[in-house]
C-alpha cells in the first residue's frame, strides 16, 4: 500500500523531535506506518500569506536552486518594534492559526493559552517562489511557520524566540540569529514526495542588509530581509539511500546550512555554519 503524505509528515515530525543528523524518511516499515496513522491528529487548512511590512533599498539578481532568477532584498534598517498587521495580513494570520493560535506540536487543535493568541502574532517576513510561499509570522515571545497548500497545511507550531520560555525577541548576541531550519509540505503537481521545500528563518541586527543561505556546496540563495528578519526556502530533494538495510528507500535531502550576514556594501558581518536539519535556535539539539 503506498504512504500517504499524512504517513511521511509522522515520520518527519518523529524525525524533527528526535533531531539526529539521519537523513529523514519518507519510506519506512510499515508496522511504523500503520502505528503513525493510528496516531494521526487532525489538521486544519490555511489560506496564502501577505508580504510583511518593509522598504526595500536595492536589489541585485541571484540564481536560485530551480535556476529561476529570484531578486535579492537590500532591506532598510529594522523598526525597534514589531510591525502593526495591515486588514489583510491580520486575515492571513488568523487564517494560519484557525483555532485562535499557535500549535504545541503537529495537533493544530492542541495549544498552550501562555503562546498567545492570534491578535499578538505579526507577519514578519515572506519568501515567495514559483510554488508557493511561506512566512515567518512572529509575536514578541515566539513564533510559528506558515505554508499554505490547498491539501493538509503544516501546523503553525510554536517555539519561543530563543528556544526558551518566556521568549526574548532582541535577546541574541552578534549579527545573527538562525531560529529554525525545518521542512515544509506545499501542495502542487507531482508526486507528493516531491512537494517539500526546506525552511530557513530568524533575526538579524539592526545593520544587516542582506542575508544569504547556502543549502549546499556550490548553492547559494538570497533570503527575504524584512524589518530585522528574514526567511528563504528551496526545494528538498528526495534521494535513494545507498544502504537502506530495515531503513528507508529514499529520503528527503537535508544537509546542514549555512547562513552569512552582510551590509550595506556587501561586507560579511556574520556567519553560522553547520545548521542542521530541526534546529530551533539556541539550546536546539539540531
Amino acid at each position: 500500500m503506498p504512504i500517504s503524505k499524512h504517513d511521511l509528515r509522522d515520520l518527519l515530525d518523529e524525525h524533527s523531535r528526535s533531531a539526529t543528523e539521519r537523513p529523514i524518511p519518507w519510506v519506512s516499515l510499515r508496522g511504523r506506518v500503520r502505528g503513525a496513522r493510528r496516531r494521526r491528529f487532525a489538521t486544519v487548512a490555511a489560506v496564502g500569506i501577505a508580504a510583511a511590512a518593509g522598504l526595500v533599498a536595492g536589489a541585485v539578481t541571484v540564481s536560485s536552486l530551480g535556476e529561476e532568477q529570484m531578486t535579492a532584498k537590500v532591506a532598510d534598517p529594522p523598526a525597534r518594534a514589531l510591525p502593526h498587521n495591515t486588514p489583510e495580513q491580520l486575515q492571513a494570520v488568523s487564517d494560519c492559526m484557525p483555532v485562535g493560535g499557535p500549535s504545541v506540536n503537529t495537533n493544530p487543535n492542541w495549544r498552550d493559552p501562555a503562546h498567545g493568541t492570534v491578535a499578538d502574532f505579526r507577519m514578519l517576513a515572506e519568501y515567495r517562489d514559483k510554488n508557493g510561499s511561506t512566512a515567518l509570522v512572529g509575536s514578541a515571545k515566539g513564533f510559528v511557520l506558515c505554508t499554505p497548500s490547498k491539501e493538509t497545511p503544516d501546523p503553525p507550531v510554536f517555539t519561543y524566540w530563543g528556544n526558551k520560555a518566556p521568549g526574548n525577541l532582541a535577546g541574541f548576541s552578534g549579527k545573527l540569529s538562525v531560529d529554525v531550519y525545518a521542512v515544509h509540505y506545499w501542495s502542487g503537481q507531482g508526486k507528493s514526495h516531491d512537494n517539500y521545500v526546506r525552511v530557513v528563518a530568524g533575526r538579524v541586527a539592526s545593520d544587516v542588509r542582506r542575508v544569504t543561505i547556502d543549502w549546499s556546496s556550490g548553492r547559494r540563495m538570497d533570503a527575504v530581509v524584512t524589518g530585522g528578519f528574514f526567511i528563504a526556502r528551496t526545494p528538498a530533494k528526495t534521494v535513494r539511500s545507498k544502504d537502506p538495510g530495515d531503513g528507508p528507500a529514499r529520503y528527503i535531502d537535508s544537509p546542514p546550512v549555512t547562513v552569512t550576514v552582510h551590509d550595506t556594501a556587501g561586507r560579511i558581518m556574520g556567519q553560522q555554519q553547520n545548521v542542521k536539519f530541526g534546529w530551533r535556535g539556541p539550546g536546539s539539539l539540531g
